[in-house]
């Protein structure tokens, strides 16, 4: 821990952490405590083991998780996820042979030629999702993990590890990988197709990049870097953090008492702290009816258009799937639909729903409709498939009179729908759901221990 953070708070009673094997709760001897981000109830976390996690007794959200070892290996998969990466966007991704003519891509082709054929804006969604920000995320996870090792953490430390949660949701090598299997089981029956050493490079770079998020002890980082403050005094459990003027910081989910004006920074973070999001179901309206007026150009134009000896034959969202079932690729055909149709579509009633019923919930149906919001946040992302599909077969087909696909302006607007319904699950508070004039109830005063 700094001496900086301890002389800038000189007030607050911490335990300055040891970097080493044991757990936050093997270092204090008082209660811990958590407000649930989900469902805002404060609990005591438990002595947790290796591999186990601490779940709210209230709604089932994980509270903690514990690994063992967390820093060695979590900046062991960092360095690994690395070289794999370099190795990625170094040596030839894909290539195609078709009627004599043949073509050749790297991983960063996927991007540039997008910006050729006028489409900036998704190439640089392309380039950052896949490169860029899980680059930035890994080397931040080496300089946070390194300095906590040293026991002397590094310069913007606390920075680093406040927007290390902020990159998380838009990492996607993991949907990339999808949609590249998409587009060569799309055209495996027109071209001979060759994996090249940068595509299996970046399966194994996807796989230890989510590795590599798994292993992070948020709990322990937050403990080694900057201690923990005491609770403010009088914080009960079995109650919900709004009721005693107190709230959960997303960041590093230490309980904060508020400000009179309901405004406040986190003491130990410096995240911006809030009883509820600002306007929350608001701002979420106002993102889905964007992402449904954005729904309709992404399945009325062309996503995109493939020529192929002098005839051009577009094709949107819709019509690919049927040209797909037609000629009997019935599972790639399924992972459209799912991905362009189903997805997307669900989550905006899902989300317009929870916002039609946030404040009049009460405590029988917030489970049910929490668990409601937790899928629809995870299954967001997953829409991007068809934009990578896109990216990679303009990349790779290009073969010049015989074959050529072009992207549409389809394209940019599915894309601005992935985005714009991942924005509004992110600004939904289901903390909502569960504000109900009942605040206390006996029997779940303690987080309960799960093994993971």
């Amino acid at each position: 821990m700094s001496q900086n953070w301890l002389h800038r708070h000189p007030n607050l009673k911490v335990n300055a952490p040891l970097v080493d094997q044991q757990p936050p709760e093997a270092r204090t001897q008082r209660r811990r405590l958590r407000a649930c981000h989900e469902c805002d109830w404060v609990s005591a976390l438990p002595p947790l083991k290796s591999g186990e996690k601490a779940c709210c007794p209230r709604c089932s959200h994980v509270l903690v998780k514990r690994n063992r070892y967390p820093a060695q290996r979590s900046m062991a998969l960092a360095m690994a996820s690395l070289i794999a990466l370099l190795l990625a966007v170094s040596y030839p991704f894909v290539s195609f042979s078709y009627s004599g003519v043949s073509n050749r891509i790297e991983l960063t082709e996927t991007a540039s030629t997008l910006i050729a054929f006028h489409q900036p804006l998704v190439a640089i969604g392309v380039i950052m999702t896949i490169v860029v920000l899980p680059a930035v995320y890994l080397i931040g996870t080496l300089w946070l993990q390194y300095g906590l090792l040293r026991n002397d953490p590094l310069p913007f430390s606390r920075s680093t590890a406040r927007s290390l949660s902020h990159l998380t949701p838009w990492m996607m090598a993991d949907v990339f990988i999808v949609g590249a299997l998409v587009s060569l089981i799309k055209i495996a029956g027109l071209a001979d197709i060759e994996l090249g050493l940068s595509f299996w490079a970046f399966c194994v770079f996807a796989f230890l990049l989510l590795m590599t998020v798994q292993s992070i002890d948020a709990d322990w980082m937050w403990f080694a870097l900057e201690g923990e403050p005491l609770a403010p005094e009088g914080t009960q459990t079995g109650m919900s953090a709004a009721a005693q003027q107190l709230t959960s910081c997303p960041t590093c989910g230490l309980i904060n008492r508020l400000a009179p004006n309901g405004k406040d920074y986190c003491v130990r973070c410096h995240e911006r702290l809030h009883p509820r999001l600002p306007h929350s179901v608001q701002r979420t309206w106002a993102l889905l009816a964007a992402a449904a007026i954005m729904y309709i150009p992404a399945n009325v134009f062309p996503i995109m258009t493939t020529t192929s000896l002098g005839n051009s034959s577009p094709s949107t969202i819709v019509g690919g799937i049927v040209e797909l079932t037609q000629g009997g690729s019935w599972p790639i055909a399924g992972v459209i639909f799912v991905a362009s149709i189903i997805v997307p579509v669900g989550k905006l009633f899902a989300l317009a729903w929870l916002c039609s019923v946030a404040h009049r919930s009460d405590a029988l149906n917030a489970q049910t409709r929490t668990t409601l919001y937790r899928i629809t946040e995870f299954i967001g992302r997953w829409s991007m498939v068809d934009v990578f599909v896109v990216a990679i077969l303009v990349a790779l087909i290009r073969a010049d009179s015989l074959m050529t696909i072009n992207p549409g302006p389809a394209a940019l607007a599915f894309g601005a729908v992935v985005v714009l319904t991942m924005l509004a699950a992110m600004t939904f508070d289901p903390r909502l759901l569960w504000d109900t004039p009942i605040t206390k109830s006996s029997g779940q005063n303690d987080a309960r221990p799960v093994r993971k």
